[in-house]
């Protein structure tokens, strides 16, 4: 017999729309369950551009689209100040441009008037000598630059922050938790929950609800055909590079061979570059990054900033986006429009919704109409707070001096901390006595490891990539897994075999990340990197003081 539980809704998909409904629900005092088959933020979310930016591209075909992620953007600054930072642009323009700087004028000229919604700034136009002065990395064959400014964000932190506000105000939160199959009522066929099955654990639960939302992004489909729905999306397949430093101060707009526009933009100690965009018919729990698509990045930031290729790709991510279908246009071209479809109405199958489309940047307009619908259907009378109610760590802003002197830690270590704790990182460094680094790439101190842990759910060593950034720097994981193997082992009670596995299992999905990119020098370097974890069994960490660099 499985266990039950019973809520009034559950949702099933644990990314930013996801997590941003059942915050939303909570807050209205709705109980509800939110399920995720790998750890927050792991899918669409993850591959992001990790910008909670207006969207210049679409202010022409969907100027709605731009208004909302202007709109939400001052949103997320108000519930997050921790969390994000301004980045500015700088957008290039050569002689055989399309569309020459006075055309190109206009345009910003009109994304000015969103600027306001989230505190941005008017653009500036620069003459070749000003913007070279700027940033020396552009290329000197432009005629002009013009600046804007846009936000970013860690976007799996920001997943991460609404499932923890949803689980403290009293929602159900399971990672690593898949669907088996959806919970029909006989007779009616009504969605009545579903049951899944704990990954980590290895056993079943039934989690019944009045309403059951579906918001798996790019595997809405595959759900939708569990409750008899056809539901059709046009997947399609992005992808960026990291580069272990900054390549330029600002961000820099770039242009492929195919016209595509993208860009390199600094993304806290790293620089990101992308992203492509193609129709994606593969295996959505398998998206790998092929070197032809790396050469399609890198040849596009080439033309903007020659001397690319110089700085180092350390590793790249993949994902799919859950555009909403669209039949004879490009995939670029397609809408970023979102739907919250009622399958009651739609296809005759009551208590079953669906949350498809849209993008990071109108996250919580979306889960606030969502959230709005299945309310309706509840008979639940009350008001959307999540554009005021801080998220947690958002109330208020440390003294991160203050927090380095008091507890003896690094700079660069507290920065990071408050980034992502804000607030409450007194609380996260207060639970170990002397924190230390575990690794110099990512300033990650075993108090944050623990904490995540205790307090947040982590519940295995490939989670905390995602949690708090482990081996996602220079050194991908060889310098840090092991150790940070040994705090979880303590705080989670595995023994050497399994935190043996966790470790191996680590050095696996990093190597995934980092194949695809490696040339030259790298390649022995990174086979340097698995000897390291191949040879790796679970061993003490360093003492109080020492860094676990071998």
């Amino acid at each position: 017999m499985n266990a039950t539980r019973s809520f009034q809704v559950l949702v099933i998909g644990g990314g930013i729309n996801g997590a941003g409904v059942a915050r939303d629900l909570a807050l209205r005092g709705v109980r509800v369950a939110l399920v995720e088959k790998k750890d927050f933020g792991s899918g669409t979310t993850w591959a992001s551009s990790g910008m909670i930016h207006g969207g210049l591209r679409y202010l022409q075909q969907d100027p709605e689209v731009t208004y909302h992620s202007c709109l939400d953007s001052g949103a997320i600054q108000r519930i997050a100040p921790q969390l994000v930072f301004r980045i500015p642009f700088l957008m290039p323009v050569f002689p055989e441009d399309p569309i020459g700087p006075e055309l190109m004028e206009i345009g910003l000229e009109m994304y000015d008037r969103y600027q306001p919604l989230k505190n941005g700034r008017p653009h500036t136009r620069l003459s070749r000598e000003q913007a070279l002065r700027l940033e020396p990395a552009l290329s000197p064959r432009i005629d002009c630059a013009f600046t804007l400014d846009e936000w970013g964000v860690d976007a799996s932190r920001l997943v991460a922050l609404n499932a923890l506000d949803a689980a403290e105000r009293g929602a159900e939160v399971h990672t690593h938790c898949e669907v088996l199959s959806l919970l029909r009522e006989g007779g009616s066929g009504r969605v009545r929950g579903a049951r899944v099955r704990d990954f980590v654990r290895g056993d079943e639960l039934d989690l019944e609800a009045e309403v059951t939302l579906n918001a798996t992004g790019p595997w809405a489909p595959a759900l939708a055909a569990l409750a008899g729905v056809e539901l059709r999306l046009r997947p399609g397949k992005g992808i960026h590079l990291v580069f272990e430093r900054r390549v330029s101060d600002v961000a820099i707009y770039a242009r492929g061979v195919d016209g595509r526009d993208m860009f390199t933009f600094p993304h806290e100690q790293n620089s990101m570059a992308g992203t492509t965009d193609d129709d994606f018919y593969g295996d959505l729990d398998r998206v790998d990054v092929v070197e032809d698509e790396v050469r399609y990045v890198l040849q596009a930031m080439e033309r903007s900033i020659p001397g690319i290729r110089r700085h180092r790709v350390i590793h790249s991510i993949a994902g799919v986006r859950p555009t909403l279908w669209g039949f004879g246009a490009y995939e670029d071209e397609l809408s970023r429009d979102y739907e919250v479809l009622d399958h009651a109405a739609r296809d005759g199958v009551s208590g079953f919704y669906s949350l498809v489309g849209g993008k990071l940047a109108a996250y919580r307009l979306m889960a606030e109409d969502a959230s709005d619908r299945l309310c309706a259907e509840l008979g639940v009378d009350a008001p959307c707070r999540t554009a005021t109610a801080p998220l947690p760590g958002g109330a208020s802003t440390p003294d991160v001096a203050e927090i380095a002197r008091r507890f003896g830690v690094g700079w660069p270590a507290a920065v990071r901390l408050v980034f992502r704790h804000g607030d409450r990182a007194e609380r996260v460094l207060a639970a170990v006595p002397a924190p230390r680094t575990l690794c110099d790439c990512e300033p990650l101190l075993d108090a944050e490891l623990a904490h995540v842990a205790r307090r947040e759910g982590v519940r295995t060593l490939t989670d905390c990539a995602l949690r708090v950034r482990l081996g996602v720097g220079g050194c991908q994981g060889a310098a840090c897994a092991g150790a940070a193997g040994e705090v979880l082992a303590r705080e989670l009670g595995w023994d050497a075999e399994r935190t043996a596995a966790e470790v191996a299992e680590f050095a696996a999905e990093r190597w995934r990340a980092v194949a695809p990119i490696l040339t030259g020098p790298q390649l022995p370097a990174m086979e340097i990197h698995r000897a390291v974890h191949r040879g790796s069994r679970p061993w003490s960490a360093p003492p109080p003081g020492a860094t676990s660099r071998p």
